[in-house]
């Protein structure tokens, strides 16, 4: 069952709470019970595991080195003082 994050915007109650995703949202807030509990954007959270997905996937590539101004250069080189 998923967890959904509601929170209160007359005492700023938040709270955590697991529902079947075919339950009606909540709107009574539990703590002062008024109706102005609602539910919060959250990101979602998963992994990917399995064949075919690795954990470098998604991550950023390595940026290539800044080429020196003077000769054009990547990387060290002498005419910048590397």
């Amino acid at each position: 069952m998923p967890i959904y994050a509601y929170a209160c915007s007359s005492c700023g109650l938040q709270q955590d709470v697991m529902q079947k995703m075919s339950d009606a949202p909540l709107n009574t807030c539990p703590e002062c019970g008024k109706d102005t509990f609602a539910k919060q954007l959250t990101a979602a959270g998963f992994q990917l595991k399995g064949n075919g997905y690795y954990v470098t996937d998604f991550k950023d590539k390595p940026k290539p080195k800044a080429e020196c101004a003077p000769c054009g250069n990547a990387g060290s080189c002498a005419a910048a003082g590397n």
